[in-house]
């Protein structure tokens, strides 16, 4: 019964499968957020969920049977506890003061999609191993943006306090031009008291846009294809002892019967 069990979760058909219960549970809480639907169809929606929790809560005990018994190993990859917390939280009662709870909590089971997608896995562990290395970015950046901020409140304060007032409006404005969200107006303000003021607000551009968020996009790529040569060096199995044995078997055939043929040819050479 483990070795179905294992056959059964590592089939391809059965990863599909729970892909499509994913999108499925997606869509029934799509519904949900329709009055009129939920008025036509809330018995067929409610029957959809208890189904999909179902099947979750199967998925989840055939992967702890495979490994029994050490169930230790199911909980030891970060995933299986991703989904398994997912599927408590989506037993919490949807009535009462819980109600909304469990609402959020159902809508978390469309995360499941991150976990049953490798390709998405491996994107997730990506942006997770790049977090220590995007503190220097992080830093870095900051100490653009102080500087910026503090420059640009005692240059443009008097002539436009609503944006240059303080340091923290400073700072806001200097997020605004960083995602190049009308920050010409800005500039074009700023030039009518100073005319070199676009020396300031281009050269942020450049440092704040350009330069740090090539930093940060060369930092996940590295880290990406880190987290691809890791996946790549899980995806080789080492061989069994059966299958050393078969090849140490065929090898052994081929040995004697190159014998075999050497010690008739002896004769004729001969």
């Amino acid at each position: 019964m483990k070795l179905l069990a294992q056959n059964i979760i590592a089939h391809v058909a059965f990863e599909r499968f729970i892909i499509g219960i994913i999108l499925l549970s997606a869509v029934l809480i799509g519904m949900e957020t329709s009055t009129d639907l939920v008025d036509q169809y809330g018995h067929w929606i409610t029957w959809g969920n208890r189904i999909v929790l179902t099947i979750f809560i199967i998925e989840a005990t055939l992967k702890i049977y495979a490994v029994s018994p050490k169930v230790g190993n199911y909980f030891r990859e970060g995933w299986n506890v991703f989904d398994f917390t997912i599927i408590l939280l989506a037993l919490i009662p949807s009535t009462g003061e819980l109600a909304m709870l469990a609402r959020l909590a159902r809508l978390l089971r469309v995360l499941r999609l991150i976990s049953a997608i490798p390709e998405l896995r491996l994107i997730v562990t990506t942006l997770m191993r790049s977090i220590p290395s995007m503190a220097n970015v992080m830093l870095l950046m900051s100490v653009i943006f102080y500087i910026y901020a503090v420059a640009g409140q005692q240059l443009f304060h008097a002539h436009d306090p609503e944006h240059w007032g303080n340091l923290g409006i400073s700072l806001l404005t200097l997020f605004r031009i960083v995602t190049l969200e009308d920050w010409t107006d800005l500039m074009y303000t700023a030039m009518a008291m100073h005319p070199l003021s676009w020396i300031y607000f281009v050269s942020f551009v450049i440092m704040g846009t350009f330069v740090i968020i090539n930093l940060f996009i060369a930092v996940v790529i590295n880290n990406l294809d880190e987290a691809k040569q890791e996946r790549l060096k899980e995806m080789r199995v080492p061989p069994t002892r059966d299958q050393l044995m078969d090849e140490l078997h065929e090898t052994q055939q081929a040995l004697e019967k190159l014998r075999f043929q050497l010690s008739k040819a002896k004769p004729d050479e001969s």
